[in-house]
């Protein structure tokens, strides 16, 4: 059977047991588009949350797709791209503008299932396999929570030199501390996935730095 329709099968199975050890919570979260709400549903959430997710956080997790109207599956990040769990900055448009309204607030470890109106999702022209006008439902799962790379107050803290330009080795340095005082520290080449990643998206003139103006993605005059 489908990983993904296993785990789907088996958060349905374990329902009962989960909202008596946990509480499975509901609520409505308004995204910034005035034709839809992102519906949120908490099925699982660790004892322990020592951070939650917000705009600008580095999250890593696994997120699946389908159809409201008919629950066909149409997107398992277990099977795509070799299932490794996806990498991203919440909040910044770089997944589904319903995803980054409905992910916010979470821990690592959380799962929930987030149904996304047609217009914060794939609208009316669609995309692949979703129709146009479709209302899609995710059940994600966060694995990491990371702080920033995107406040200012995270770009003077990984600022180390103070030139107001993040290199590659200030970013290193800055990922390793969070993952070692999480207690999860990892090795070269997963630090070097993520920040092969940020600069990809973030140095726009590709001088190997990521300057205060790339930096800023909230366009606020913080500087």
């Amino acid at each position: 059977m489908h990983s993904c329709t296993m785990w789907k099968l088996l958060s349905c199975s374990l329902c009962l047991f989960v909202s008596s050890q946990f509480g499975i919570c509901s609520v409505w979260t308004s995204g910034s588009d005035p034709d839809g709400e992102v519906k949120v549903e908490v099925v699982f959430k660790p004892e322990e949350c020592v951070k939650k997710s917000k705009k600008g956080d580095l999250v890593n997790a696994h997120y699946d797709g389908f159809l409201a109207k008919d629950g066909s599956q149409f997107y398992c990040s277990r099977t795509d791209k070799d299932g490794h769990p996806q990498w991203f900055v919440l909040g910044v448009g770089q997944v589904l503008k319903g995803l980054d309204v409905g992910m916010m607030g979470m821990c690592a470890g959380e799962k929930r299932k987030v149904t996304i109106p047609s217009a914060l999702a794939f609208g009316e022209k669609g995309k692949g396999p979703v129709p146009p006008n479709a209302t899609v439902v995710f059940e994600v799962e966060v694995l990491s929570v990371s702080r920033g790379p995107r406040s200012m107050e995270a770009f003077g803290q990984i600022d180390q030199d103070k030139d107001r330009s993040l290199s590659k080795a200030e970013v290193k340095h800055r990922l390793k501390l969070d993952y070692e005082k999480d207690g999860k520290p990892r090795d070269d080449p997963f630090y070097e996935k993520i920040i092969n990643d940020i600069f990809r998206k973030s140095d726009h003139d590709r001088d190997g730095l990521i300057s205060a103006k790339e930096y800023n993605i909230y366009e606020h005059d913080e500087l």
